[in-house]
C-alpha cells in the first residue's frame, strides 16, 4: 500500500433538468457507471448522493450542477476506469448532456485513508482554475507524481 491515493472531483452543468428526456441516457447510466467504478481495480471510495446535504455544500444547491468525487489507489487506476472501460462511451456523449464550458475536473493527492469532502474538492478546483496545474491541483493532461513521504 502507498502513503497516498488520488482524489478527483468533476463538476458539470446539465443542459436540461435531470428528468428531461434529453438527459435520459446520462440519468440511466449513472448507476451503471457507479457500479463499474465500485468494481474497478484501484477504486477506494466515491461520494454518494445520500452523503450530500445542505451542510456539505458551500452554498445553495444548484440542481443543474452534477458533481462526482472519488478516491483511487493511483493515477493509472483512475485513468483505466475513465478511458479504458465502458465509462469512455459515456464520456464521449458528454456534449449531449452537459453545457459546453460548464464543467471542470481536478485531481490531487490525499493521504491514504483520507476521504475528501465537497468543500475540499471545490477548493482544489478553484486552485487549478486560478493557479493552473501544480502539485496541489492538476489534471490528466498535466499530472503530478504523488508526494514522497520523508
Amino acid at each position: 500500500m502507498t502513503d497516498f491515493h488520488l482524489a478527483q472531483m468533476n463538476i458539470a452543468r446539465l443542459r436540461a433538468p435531470l428528468e428531461d428526456p434529453s438527459i435520459a441516457g446520462f440519468r440511466d447510466g449513472v448507476d451503471l457507471m457507479n457500479d463499474l467504478a465500485d468494481r474497478s481495480p484501484g477504486f477506494v471510495w466515491r461520494l454518494k448522493e445520500e452523503d450530500v446535504d445542505e451542510s456539505t455544500l458551500p452554498g445553495p444547491r444548484d440542481p443543474a450542477m452534477i458533481a462526482t468525487m472519488s478516491v483511487w489507489e493511483s493515477l493509472e487506476h483512475l485513468r483505466a476506469y475513465v478511458y479504458q472501460s465502458s465509462h469512455l462511451d459515456y464520456l464521449r456523449r458528454r456534449r449531449d448532456w452537459f453545457v459546453p464550458g460548464g464543467s471542470a475536473m481536478v485531481l490531487w493527492w490525499v493521504d491514504a485513508g483520507h476521504i475528501p469532502d465537497v468543500p475540499e474538492g471545490l477548493k482544489r478546483l478553484h486552485r487549478l482554475g486560478t493557479d493552473g496545474p501544480g502539485p496541489e491541483a492538476f489534471s490528466f493532461r498535466k499530472p503530478y507524481p504523488a508526494p514522497v513521504r520523508v
